[in-house]
């Protein structure tokens, strides 16, 4: 447990010296920035690690692995929302840092995180794309089946998160064409 926890606090170091020219809105200053994954990794550590934040959060089925958690901005109408991504063989997560307050329809202030999920299989694409006036600020554009669109920003490794994300939504077409096809066959056959 003691090297477990150690292996996780220097994965988060090494990737705090990583591809910091890449980090977008994640702050002005690369103190910021430190101290914001210094955080992060202290999260990950005291909630057990990240898959068992994962499970916490997220109904996640006995076949479900996660893959990768990223931690970065879920772009709203109301301003990015600092949180954390999840991408797993199933589905894509997202969940804020903090809870926020929203006024619920009998007036009252409530305090909930922010959440987002979207199944893999209702993924039509994952595009990457930059700010107009700033190429330095990029984004990862998630359009779904119904075309609704998810815009996350801020990633200190962003060329990774987008692979990872296209890598996984193009498996999992892969499978759904397979069961599909593995369902069909008997079907046609009789």
């Amino acid at each position: 447990m003691k090297n477990q926890t150690q292996d996780q606090i220097m994965t988060v170091s090494k990737s705090i010296a990583l591809d910091q020219h890449e980090h977008g809105k994640l702050g002005p200053k690369i103190s910021e920035t430190l101290k914001r994954k210094l955080t992060f990794g202290a999260r990950i550590v005291r909630g057990g690690g990240m898959k068992r934040i994962f499970k916490k959060l997220f109904n996640v089925g006995k076949e479900e692995k996660l893959l990768k958690l990223w931690q970065c901005y879920l772009s709203t109408t109301a301003g990015p929302i600092a949180g954390l991504l999840f991408i797993s063989t199933e589905k894509v997560a997202f969940c804020s840092e903090r809870s926020l307050r929203f006024t619920s329809p009998t007036g009252e202030i409530v305090r909930a995180y922010y959440k987002v999920l979207i199944p893999i299989r209702k993924i039509k694409r994952a595009n990457q794309s930059e700010h107009a006036r700033n190429p330095r600020e990029k984004y990862i554009e998630i359009v779904t089946v119904d075309n609704f669109d998810f815009w996350f920003m801020g990633f200190v490794n962003y060329q990774k998160a987008l692979n990872c994300l296209q890598q996984t939504v193009s498996q999992s077409s892969i499978r759904h064409i397979d069961s599909r096809r593995n369902v069909a066959l008997p079907l046609l056959q009789n």
